[in-house]
């Protein structure tokens, strides 16, 4: 018989403990924070909700504040899940965090998602016609095979 030492992480074992919710202010991307709350809670998991501030070259190049309007998306998407969270305390306990950070959609949720150990990562359809032709950030997220994905209309 050997001694083997327990791996300091492992998928799939007792649900999930870590659910991370991709947020970016859309109505499809806040019923998948509400979604992923739920998952959260039942599992008595981490809600983990991530926006991702897009970088934005050619606005920058014309003059707009980006990264402050994408901070302020940021500190409104906070406030907003605050404001959600006290609503249901005493009624629903749920422990969240909420994780900004900058880059493309995409490769922001594969990071934090990785970072973050999640066990399953939740995101809003997306409501851009656009997508139908590069693909949207869920079904990349999917056909990475990294998560499980859940696309929340």
């Amino acid at each position: 018989m050997t001694d083997q030492q327990p791996s300091p992480f492992e998928r799939g074992t007792d649900g999930p403990k870590v659910i991370v919710a991709g947020v970016d202010g859309s109505e499809s991307s806040l019923r998948a924070a509400a979604y992923a709350g739920g998952l959260a809670r039942r599992q008595n998991a981490l809600l983990a909700i991530v926006y991702v501030q897009p970088l934005m070259s050619s606005g920058a190049a014309l003059g707009a504040p980006v990264a402050d309007t994408t901070g302020e998306i940021a500190e409104d998407l906070a406030e907003q899940i605050r404001t959600s969270a006290e609503q249901v305390r005493g009624i629903w306990d749920i422990r969240w965090e909420f994780h900004t950070l900058r880059g493309d959609p995409y490769n922001g949720l594969v990071t934090a998602a990785d970072d973050l150990k999640a066990d399953a990562v939740v995101v809003g359809a997306s409501e851009s016609a656009g997508h139908r032709f590069i693909g949207s950030v869920a079904v990349r997220l999917v056909k990475a095979g990294r998560w499980p994905v859940t696309v929340v209309p």
